[in-house]
């Protein structure tokens, strides 16, 4: 599965480094190639010249050579990879790429990746547990960094706790089953239509009823079906976010009408449909032409139902179509899921509360819990929302099977 791939081993100081020349022989063995960065303190506890023994690399540690002046392009090494791996990722080391501190060649490849980023933590069980690393690796999730936890014993303090970085069978296999699922056929060539963002219903020329969705999510799922060979209709209301995946047609919206106008058009010939738009209930029955004046203390603005697509949609599924639909709740949650479920004609809802510390709108991070048809509820603890969209991924492909 890692044969051909290209692999960024990033070192950093910590002592765990010695299990890295492990880890480079053991992605070699598999026929990948691997470049190792390390930083001047990594150079304490390994030497560069075991890891370029091992790596059959020059190591890279500076921007460039100080006596002919070639320079480390930390730019082409970043768009060289298939992954980064930072092992070990320290507390320093994790604080500058969480905060962007470019200070080392390690640091600066790491913003300029354009590849899926692997973070090994190592540290004693104080600075794991500290606020300041906790935050820090919340961040870099956030990012849609894949973190790969450490395991708990004997540190080298002499405490007793989490902190050991993951051995290197675990981290080749981590790469392992990302690499598979990447190459999975399953969806390749489905034909997907993913809705995303909120809807803006106007008002008059300069206002509007909206809701505070980013999009983050739906754009989320839209890339992970497209990184598996789905073809995707992404239909997104109002959002700054961009998309560039070749296998994503994109589709700009304004109001839930619009939306609806797009949707019923695509899902004839879709195969699966992701509903994750956050749409508007209701629009102005009276859209003013003009901007409307300040008259009065208080404004009456009638309202009237939009058009509930996921329901819509539901309606018209044909048997070899595959419908998700979303609930954002702030009481009741399950209740009101199982209710949409049913009531929409939906194969799987993917449930997120208001009332899950950092699940919701607006946000880098989603706590979310998947229910079926057969009424069978999956619950996810808090990850990236790019790590949500693999988990919903992951589940269509299971329940399509």
């Amino acid at each position: 599965m890692l044969k051909g791939k290209k692999f960024i081993l990033g070192i950093s100081g910590g002592i765990a480094a010695y299990k890295c020349a492990h880890l480079t022989r053991l992605l070699v063995k598999e026929g990948a190639e691997v470049q190792v960065l390390m930083t001047k303190m990594a150079k304490e506890f390994i030497t560069p010249l075991t890891m370029a023994t091992l790596s059959k690399r020059p190591i890279l540690v500076e921007f460039y050579n100080p006596e002919n002046g070639d320079w480390n392009s930390h730019v082409d090494t970043g768009l060289w990879a298939d992954a980064m791996i930072v092992a070990p990722a320290t507390a320093n080391t994790m604080g500058k790429m969480a905060n962007g501190i470019a200070d080392n060649l390690l640091i600066t490849t790491y913003l300029s990746a354009k590849c899926p980023v692997f973070v090994a933590p190592t540290m004693d069980l104080d600075m794991y547990t500290h606020p300041s690393t906790t935050r820090n690796m919340e961040t870099l999730q956030s990012y849609g960094n894949i973190l790969i936890e450490p395991g708990s014993g004997e540190l080298a303090s002499g405490l007793v706790g989490k902190g050991r970085m993951a051995e290197p069978e675990e981290i080749v296999e981590k790469l392992k089953a990302y690499f598979k699922k990447k190459a999975s056929k399953k969806l390749a060539g489905k034909k997907v239509l993913v809705t995303a963002g909120p809807t803006h219903e106007k008002i008059d020329p300069v206002r509007f009823i909206g809701n505070y969705s980013s999009g983050k999510m739906g754009f989320a799922i839209a890339e992970e079906l497209a990184c598996r060979g789905a073809e995707v209709v992404l239909v997104t209301g109002p959002s700054s976010l961009s998309c560039n995946h070749p296998n994503i047609d994109r589709i700009n919206v304004v109001s839930a009408a619009d939306m609806y106008k797009a949707c019923e058009k695509v899902f004839a010939g879709c195969e699966i449909a992701v509903m994750s738009a956050a749409v508007a209930d209701y629009t102005p029955a009276v859209k003013a032409d003009q901007k409307m004046k300040r008259k009065s203390e208080t404004l009456t603005i009638e309202l009237k139902s939009t058009v509930d697509i996921a329901k819509a949609l539901g309606e018209k599924k044909k048997e070899n179509q595959f419908l998700v639909g979303f609930a954002l709740e702030t009481n009741d949650a399950e209740q009101n899921a199982l209710k949409k479920l049913n009531s929409k004609n939906l194969d799987l809802i993917v449930l997120n509360s208001l009332q899950d510390s950092g699940a919701g709108f607006n946000v880098d991070t989603n706590k979310i819990t998947i229910i079926n048809k057969q009424n069978n509820k999956k619950d996810f603890p808090l990850k990236s929302k790019v790590e949500v969209a693999n988990d919903i991924v992951d589940e269509i492909e299971s329940l399509m099977e």
